[in-house]
């Protein structure tokens, strides 16, 4: 079920940090620093009731705002981001390169390297505790332990100087608090989990000694090796060709019924969104424009851009067709337009959009968008 947190404001393995080789986590966490104190809202009119925050969720994000600083000045990498996940459900997170999706998943987790980037605002409630302000250390011990990331280069996230065991054995013994046999049963266990075969000799071996499937595998082994109630998979098919990627997404599926883990899924494909999402979150510019139902927003989309993307996608039946393009370039973070982000690539702009930042409104009791004209009229959806 989707329930927005809140509208639009104006404007070893990076798997868990907790499981690095203790010399390149030590560097990251000092990049990183912990999620800094959230900061009241900007004034964006009241919040729709229905938007409320959800104290029954996994994971609440409200207004979440992140900066970067560079030599022209701060810009909002993310600005206003807001959604919340239940256990045992998958939430995938949508939009072009550049729109916030990685820098979101990279807040929750308390990753962004500080400087040049920093928290500027907002809230982050897991299993009902802020984590924003949170000390360096109890984040540590929430990182890949309660909560686990896989990120999207497998190669370039796990430490080529480690085997693939020592690098899951590391993070279980951190968190589990089991001795070196203890911790190397249960990595081949989990090896073997995910269909890696021959995880004994695997458990032994370096990442580049794996293929690009393999070595997925194997973060999504790390990820999971101490039982995580929520796993954020950032593009964890890319890369991959499809018969491999097929095999990635039937296993994250199969771990997520076994295991009643709630999955953040960050992806630019709306294929795999159609397969294995619950609920989908679509970013545009740093900000949410549509949240939805998956089955709704593909049947139904309430925003221009949304309207956009799906029409960019081939379909096997009926008559082949010219494909939709979306008109124009994702503004760049530091010129963002005053009113909504879109304005200058949407078909349907009136006035009114290029005043002020649509704020996220319910167009029903399931399903959010931040377009002036939502509900959109049936010749609007027409692809």
């Amino acid at each position: 079920m989707i329930r927005p947190a809140s509208p639009t404001a104006p404007r070893s393995s990076r798997a868990s940090s907790s499981s690095l080789p203790h010399d390149a986590r030590a560097d990251h966490e000092r990049r990183a620093g912990p999620p800094q104190a959230s900061s009241p809202p900007r004034g964006a009119g009241a919040v729709p009731r229905d938007l409320g925050a959800d104290v029954s969720a996994l994971l609440e994000v409200r207004d979440l705002r992140t900066h970067f600083a560079t030599d022209d000045g701060e810009f909002p990498a993310v600005d206003g981001v807001g959604f919340s996940v239940d256990a045992g459900k998958t939430l995938a997170i949508v939009g072009e390169s550049g729109c916030g999706k990685s820098v979101t998943a990279l807040s929750i987790m308390g990753l962004v390297p500080q400087p040049p980037g920093r928290i500027a605002g907002g809230s982050v409630r897991f299993e009902g505790r802020e984590l924003m302000g949170l000390p360096a250390t109890q984040m540590q011990d929430l990182r890949g332990n309660a909560m686990a990331m896989i990120f999207q280069e497998p190669m370039s996230s796990l430490n080529p100087a480690f085997t693939i065991g020592e690098q899951i054995v590391e993070g279980l013994r951190r968190h589990k608090r089991i001795d070196a046999a203890q911790a190397r049963e249960r990595a081949i266990a989990m090896l073997r989990r995910v269909r890696i075969p021959a995880p004994e000799q695997r458990f032994h071996e370096h990442p580049h000694r794996l293929s690009g499937g393999m070595r997925q595998r194997a973060m999504i082994a790390m990820a999971l090796a101490c039982e995580p109630r929520l796993l954020i998979a950032d593009e964890p098919t890319t890369a991959l060709d499809v018969t491999i990627q097929a095999q990635i997404l039937d296993l994250m599926r199969e771990l997520q019924q076994e295991t009643g883990t709630a999955i953040i899924l960050i992806t630019h494909d709306l294929g795999v969104v159609a397969e294995v999402a619950d609920d989908v979150v679509v970013m545009y510019a740093g900000r949410v424009v549509e949240q939805a139902q998956v089955r709704t927003l593909f049947a139904e989309p309430q925003h221009p851009y949304t309207v956009g993307l799906l029409g960019s996608i081939p379909r096997l039946n009926g008559d082949a067709a010219r494909l939709t393009a979306i008109q124009g370039q994702v503004p760049h973070p530091q010129r963002l337009p005053m009113g909504c982000g879109f304005a200058d690539r949407c078909p349907f702009v009136e006035a009114a959009c290029r005043a002020a930042p649509p704020p996220l409104k319910m167009v029903n009791a399931a399903h959010a968008s931040a377009c002036r004209r939502a509900p959109l009229e049936p010749s609007v959806l027409i692809r």
